[in-house]
């Protein structure tokens, strides 16, 4: 079950945040390769975040997925959810850090 975590230093409250959540859902679920029904979305407003040494507009993400992340799919889902938070919240892609992890990625086969 991939999950996406996403937090951002905007105030969200009176946004509709549906479309953001559709559209992360849909490009996670087709870039990794899972069902949408397995993707999980989160996203948390009105943190301080300091980049680049200011406190304009920025997002930091983590995704998490049991397999299916490779070089490509890291550097589709880094353009693909950097490009809806642009879209849709005017956060800039070069003010979005995304943070991928593989959870099987670092198995090491038992020898029991």
């Amino acid at each position: 079950m991939p999950c996406l975590y996403i937090t951002t230093n905007l105030n969200l409250d009176g946004i509709d945040t549906d479309p953001i959540f559709s559209e992360a859902t849909t490009a996670v679920s087709s870039i990794i390769g899972k069902p949408q029904k397995f993707v999980m979305v989160i996203l948390k407003s009105s943190v301080p975040i300091s980049f680049e040494g200011n406190k304009e507009a920025a997002a930091y993400g983590e995704i998490v997925s049991m397999g299916g992340i490779n070089s490509e799919v890291k550097r589709k889902l880094i353009a693909t959810i950097g490009t809806i938070l642009e879209s849709k919240l005017s956060i800039p892609r070069t003010r979005f850090f995304l943070k991928v992890f593989d959870t099987t990625a670092f198995r090491t086969n038992s020898k029991l």
